[in-house]
């Protein structure tokens, strides 16, 4: 089966693309490579997947969602059974400081995506949300059935209207589709601008680490790991109708169309410091702090109900902070 993969020079893409290899299937892959961070470390996934490439299995092309045209022209030439679009404009902050690539790629782009599946017979769409959608939110855990209506950063309001634009093309076109909100993925290839990297780079270089919102914060990390093998479990696995939705009293998680909204998450919140202390120890040294107000955009906590997912996939992400954290290090110390 043909499989497109969206951002696959990215964290995720990357990961998802290279164990979609690793089970012969045949991935197209797109991304535009953008300066958001450091491009050596994307050109060193994607020379990694070129390094697994036989018989053709892997075919890559440098576009942008934002190309009609050009992501088209991919659809009608390898017609993928599956699309998986990870690529996105990222970060929270960056989308208050720069909101114009946040309209491009993540709402224009996206819109093309659907477009694309919708003229050539997709049989299933997965797509990135994020946990920032719940916003406001502050009943804990985090479940598909609140309302999230309330975003803190228009990065979290681009998701949201992503799976509002989704619904719409399910709808519409019967379309299956899959959206993941996504808590906190880290783990070796991960995004340089991340909490883990920051620390990282800044403890081993003897500088201080910005610590925010006095260090006050819980999220729930998920490692790496855990995001691929639940996507890998979901790609044949689109959603159906739901023929017992009542319209009278409609709720957020499901739909009359094919249509799902997933949590992906660890469900084991975890105490920024406690992060820190995790990173502290597998690198052997003690970090300088600095700690500071909270920054616009950001939320106090972040905890998952990924009950829905488990009960789907029959999967439940399990690697501890502990030993994801270690296997950060392990790679960021032989990478760099």
């Amino acid at each position: 089966m043909n499989i497109l993969v969206t951002g696959a020079a990215g964290f995720i893409g990357f990961h998802l693309s290279s164990k979609l290899l690793d089970r012969g299937f045949k991935v197209i892959g797109v991304d535009n490579v953008n300066d958001y961070y450091d491009i050596s470390l994307k050109k060193a996934r994607l020379a990694l997947l070129d390094s697994k490439s036989n018989d053709n299995n892997w075919e890559f092309y440098k576009t942008s969602l934002e190309s009609f045209d050009s992501l088209n022209n991919l659809f009608k030439t390898y017609k993928p059974d599956f699309v998986v679009n990870l690529a996105a404009q990222a970060g929270v902050r960056h989308s208050i400081e720069r909101p114009n690539s946040y309209f491009q790629s993540n709402l224009v782009g996206f819109g093309n995506i659907l477009e694309c599946c919708r003229h050539n017979s997709v049989k299933h769409l997965i797509y990135a949300s994020s946990s920032s959608v719940y916003g406001g939110n502050t009943q804990m855990p985090f479940s598909e059935k609140q309302s999230v209506d309330h975003p803190v950063s228009l990065y979290a309001a681009s998701k949201r209207a992503n799976e509002l634009m989704a619904h719409s093309y399910s709808h519409l076109y019967d379309l299956p589709t899959t959206g993941l909100r996504f808590f906190t993925v880290y783990g070796p290839w991960g995004r340089p601008d991340m909490a883990l990297f920051l620390f990282t780079k800044a403890i081993l270089a003897q500088k201080t680490i910005k610590i925010f919102n006095q260090g006050k914060m819980i999220r729930d990390f998920t490692y790496i790991d855990d995001i691929i093998e639940s996507l890998l479990r979901l790609v044949d696995k689109p959603p159906s109708r739901n023929n017992n939705f009542n319209t009278l009293a409609p709720v957020p998680d499901s739909s009359w169309a094919p249509y799902k909204i997933f949590n992906i998450g660890n469900s084991k919140p975890t105490p920024l410091m406690d992060y820190i202390t995790a990173l502290e120890k597998s690198l052997g040294q003690i970090s300088k702090k600095e700690f500071l107000p909270m920054q616009p955009g950001d939320v106090q906590a972040t905890s998952s109900d990924t009950s829905e997912l488990e009960n789907w996939i029959n999967f439940k992400p399990n690697t501890s902070i502990d030993v994801g954290v270690q296997k950060f290090v392990e790679w960021y110390k032989k990478f760099y």
